[in-house]
């Protein structure tokens, strides 16, 4: 998803404090009304830009979310880099742990948004296919040739799953235990002719 004209048309100054300070109130809102209580109306009370503007420039809650995702998205982020494959996993296992869990939590916000916004579920996609083609090197540094990406979605996903699904607890093996199975596909693809 390619940003608004107007949001890459002047990067600093005046617009980038209103994206600002409308990106926090859309992370404000969320986390304490959910996705019912983000209007333009509310972002612009809380954010202090006026709704016009706020209008003018995402349209709606979906375009709201979807800067608020790519957002995220431009926050750099480099894979870890332990040393083995299981290591690497679940570091980035812990990663999702963690911002699953932490209280409140505007990862959790955001999925749930975006299964009512079909332009947030597009940044989502987005910003996941990001994620994971960064990620993809700590599969390949160890097994080049195996498709990264189901090793990483075999790691990751029940994570996703106990947490957000089940709402289950973050055990202290839960990074560790999923990464492990994930890494054993790996060898076991290796081993097979």
């Amino acid at each position: 998803m390619s940003p608004s004209p107007q949001a890459s048309s002047r990067p600093g100054g005046r617009t980038a404090r209103n994206r600002r300070s409308v990106l926090d109130a859309v992370a404000a809102l969320l986390l304490e009304t959910g996705y019912d209580g983000l209007t333009i109306d509310t972002v612009a009370a809380r954010s202090g830009v006026h709704r016009t503007t706020v209008y003018r420039r995402w349209r709606d809650t979906g375009g709201l979310l979807a800067d608020a995702l790519d957002a995220a998205r431009d926050v750099p982020w480099t894979p870890p880099d332990t040393g083995s494959l299981v290591g690497d996993l679940t570091a980035i296992n812990r990663q999702i742990v963690a911002a699953l869990t932490e209280v409140p939590s505007i990862t959790a916000a955001l999925i749930a948004a975006s299964f009512r916004s079909p332009v947030a579920a597009e940044a989502l996609r987005s910003f996941w296919e990001d994620r994971y083609a960064a990620a993809a090197v700590v599969v390949e540094r160890v097994a080049p040739g195996v498709p990264a990406r189901p090793v990483l979605v075999a790691s990751c996903a029940p994570v996703f799953y106990e947490l957000v699904l089940l709402r289950g607890p973050a055990t202290d093996d839960l990074a560790e235990r999923y990464a492990r199975l994930a890494a054993a596909s790996v060898s076991r693809s290796s081993a097979s002719p």
